[in-house]
């Protein structure tokens, strides 16, 4: 069940804002690029986190430079959608790390998986190896990122 929405002021988006431009930003930095004093702005961002709106605080990787050239969206059809299946196939899914992200989606597939993989070659032998092998895995359909157009990490902040 979703949490009510939380209110946000202007300068608590404004903290946000900031923390989404450089989260590394200290606490007297932070407070002086929103108009605050240490102190209450420290507050502020722990309310923030509490109340589950600052979910961490991560570094971007480059994926190609870490040596995967190939990143791959994977649509995966289960033959069994009963609970226990769509359980089980899901924490599989979330032992492998080169695998991004994992959506339960609607329509024609039930999953949708992000992949990375150091080339085409070694894509075949990962999907050989692990999509395939998947609990209840039915059906698998790849396409291949071309051109990375935008990848945001973050939704736009409420107006």
């Amino acid at each position: 069940m979703n949490k009510p929405r939380v209110k946000l002021d202007r300068i608590d988006r404004r903290i946000l804002e900031e923390l989404q431009l450089d989260a590394r930003l200290s606490s007297a930095d932070l407070a002086e690029r929103v108009s605050l004093t240490t102190s209450p702005c420290w507050r502020r961002v722990k309310r923030l986190e509490e109340e589950g709106l600052i979910s961490g605080y991560h570094a971007r990787l480059n994926a190609g430079r870490l040596g995967y050239q190939v990143m791959a969206i994977v649509q995966v059809s289960l033959d069994k959608k009963d609970t226990q299946s769509l359980q089980a196939f899901e924490a599989a899914v979330q032992e492998i790390p080169q695998v991004l992200a994992c959506f339960r989606i609607s329509g024609r597939y039930d999953h949708q998986l992000i992949v990375v993989a150091e080339d085409l070659e070694a894509y075949g032998v990962f999907s050989g190896n692990y999509i395939n092998s998947l609990p209840s895995v039915k059906e698998v359909y790849t396409s291949f990122v071309l051109k990375e157009v935008k990848a945001a990490t973050n939704p736009p902040l409420p107006g």
